[in-house]
């Protein structure tokens, strides 16, 4: 018991904030890489569609899709974490977010599959000091030979350069 409680403040003080019930991951592909992110979060998942573009918007802001009656802005991934050009193909699709009650969507390269993590196979995010910003990583997750990137998806749509939903929440 006692090696459990220190196990997760260790978790908790390396930035591994999971419960015990959010384990679950959808992974998808941007380029060579693998993400995650909570399956509590994604509502569905589509395929790349015509999206219109809003004037002045963030380049990686694709633009917005009616979904239902809904507008929901668009989000290319490649292009918020400054990858290669995005190649738009048959596989890649857009995952549908509810976030603090907003509707987003985001681009991606594919979707591979849902996971559950344990806690031996979360690490905590590596420090890289101000190179890279790192606020917005979960932490790393290991499955076999396949290491992937989680995603705090709130902390990265609440950000000051992204603005798409209320700081106050996180």
């Amino acid at each position: 018991m006692l090696r459990d409680q220190t196990a997760d403040k260790a978790s908790e003080s390396h930035g591994l904030s999971l419960s015990q019930n959010s384990n679950e991951f959808l992974t998808f592909r941007l380029g060579e890489e693998e993400y995650g992110i909570e399956i509590l979060k994604v509502q569905e998942i589509r395929g790349y569609d015509s999206i219109t573009q809003i004037a002045n918007a963030p380049e990686f802001i694709k633009g917005v899709v009616n979904l239902r009656g809904i507008i929901v802005p668009i989000i290319d991934m490649r292009i918020k974490f400054r990858l290669s050009s995005a190649d738009y193909d048959q596989f890649t699709v857009v995952i549908i977010l509810n976030v603090a009650d907003r509707v987003m969507g985001i681009v991606v390269d594919g979707v591979s599959d849902v996971i559950s993590l344990e806690t031996d196979q979360m690490r905590p995010t590596p420090e890289f000091g101000s190179v890279i910003d790192t606020e917005y990583i979960m932490g790393l997750g290991t499955v076999d030979e396949r290491m992937l990137i989680l995603v705090d998806i709130e902390k990265l749509m609440g950000s000051s350069d992204m603005g798409l939903i209320d700081q106050s929440i996180n």
